[in-house]
């Protein structure tokens, strides 16, 4: 019976992680097509004014849709319990606070642009292509920030098909859109790399009119109501208790990022270069792993709102083992042709010849990786944010970025060394999230 159940489990995971995975692989697409463009279109100078412009959105990103994740997790909750008045009051309030901070970000970005860059010593050229991207993709925030936030109410419900569906469509538009703008064509005029940015806009904004479409339909269960808007202490407390570790987890995580940066920038060029080819190559290969953490979140938080615990842990665990196989899968991939992987990414043979030995060890490193980014996925929609703040911060701050300077700056160890570290804390960092699963205190978090 236990099988047939877990087989079951394993099932509702994969529907609903899918096209989650989908949407993520759509964004990195999107992300390639973006640079290619670019890069052909224009010149080298408005791809790297494209590429620090995006490095500041996508830290902004990484750390405020994490206001999201408490929402998920009291979303999905209340879609459990059948509560759907509170869900309907929870995703309107959390849109209110995604306006606000859309709103906020915007004002920050258009005014203080030039501060913001002013830390990076770039050439002139530079700089004013990128002033000019940075302050127009600005206007797409508010928009952004406002589909993340519907994007959370369907997930929480366990939607995942629909925001698959609307990134499509945006995508479709933005890559036409590039295509229109930068160079011209017929009556669009050529508008260079300002035309990259008014495509990824406008795109924006139709996305979220999709959206509105959907989601302010009174006649289905799930949706926003203007009503419901405004912000009361009885949802932003608990969606701010919830969510607010969350952001701090991400500000941690990418300042770690930062830093780490600051240590391999002591290596050769060409080590440089395969650290940041490997950071893109292991991003890609932990989105399944992504789908089915918001899979398991979204499923934990309905069991536990139906009162239904085992089958919490059961999902915890059943998605835990998709993405172990997973890692196992890649990480074999990654030992195996090491080489070939890296030579989508660059031709360049003093690249190529150093590869091997990093990409060896990032192989070991995915079971662990994977395994880390499920079980939080599942630990996070019952809504138990802090302990992994107080985790991941650890982990980051005690061992991984000590082990990065003590292996690239002490040892000398090449580039290899920031996945001696990664290896470490991963195997540590499991263990303890392995401790956290079994105690089950995270299946006893109040969130409202």
């Amino acid at each position: 019976m236990n099988r047939l159940i877990n087989i079951k489990i394993i099932k509702t995971i994969i529907i609903i992680a899918l096209p989650a995975i989908i949407e993520m692989a759509l964004n990195t697409l999107l992300g390639i097509a973006d640079t290619l463009m670019i890069s052909r279109l224009i010149n080298k100078d408005a791809l790297v004014a494209a590429g620090y412009s995006n490095q500041v959105f996508f830290a902004l990103i990484f750390i405020f849709t994490s206001f999201n994740t408490g929402a998920i997790a009291m979303i999905s909750r209340n879609y459990g319990e059948k509560n759907f008045k509170r869900l309907r009051k929870v995703a309107s309030e959390t849109l209110t606070l995604n306006l606000i901070i859309g709103l906020i970000i915007t004002i920050i970005s258009l005014f203080f642009a030039k501060n913001i860059f002013s830390i990076y010593d770039l050439t002139s050229t530079v700089k004013d292509s990128l002033l000019v991207y940075f302050k127009i993709v600005s206007f797409s925030l508010v928009p952004m920030f406002l589909s993340f936030s519907f994007s959370a109410t369907l997930r929480g419900s366990g939607d995942t098909k629909t925001p698959m569906k609307i990134t499509a469509i945006a995508n479709i538009i933005n890559i036409f859109g590039n295509y229109f703008l930068i160079t011209g064509f017929g009556i669009f005029p050529e508008l260079g790399i300002a035309g990259a940015a008014i495509s990824t806009t406008v795109s924006r904004f139709i996305g979220l009119f999709i959206y509105i479409f959907i989601l302010f339909n009174n006649k289905k269960t799930v949706h926003i109501n203007i009503k419901n808007m405004l912000l009361t202490n009885d949802v932003l407390r608990p969606l701010l208790n919830l969510s607010i570790p969350g952001a701090l987890e991400q500000f941690f995580m990418q300042t770690a990022f930062i830093v780490v940066g600051i240590i391999t920038a002591k290596l050769n060029t060409s080590s440089e270069a395969l650290f940041r080819i490997l950071i893109n190559i292991e991003s890609i290969s932990f989105m399944p792993a992504v789908g089915i953490s918001i899979a398991a979140s979204t499923l934990v938080g309905k069991s536990i709102g139906e009162k239904n615990k085992t089958m919490a842990k059961e999902i915890a665990k059943a998605s835990s083992v998709l993405a172990v196989i997973w890692g196992i899968a890649i990480g074999i991939v990654f030992i195996l042709i090491p080489e070939l992987i890296v030579s989508i990414f660059t031709e360049d043979n003093n690249i190529l010849i150093i590869a091997s030995l990093p990409m060896f060890v990032a192989g070991f490193n995915q079971p662990f990786l994977n395994y880390m980014i499920s079980m939080s996925g599942a630990i996070r929609g019952a809504g138990d944010t802090k302990a992994l703040m107080y985790i991941t911060t650890l982990r980051l701050w005690t061992m991984f970025i000590p082990l990065s300077y003590l292996f690239i700056l002490i040892f000398h160890t090449g580039v290899e060394g920031i996945w001696y570290a990664e290896l470490i804390s991963f195997f540590f960092f499991s263990l303890i999230l392995t401790r956290r699963y079994l105690s089950e205190k995270w299946l006893n978090i109040k969130i409202d």
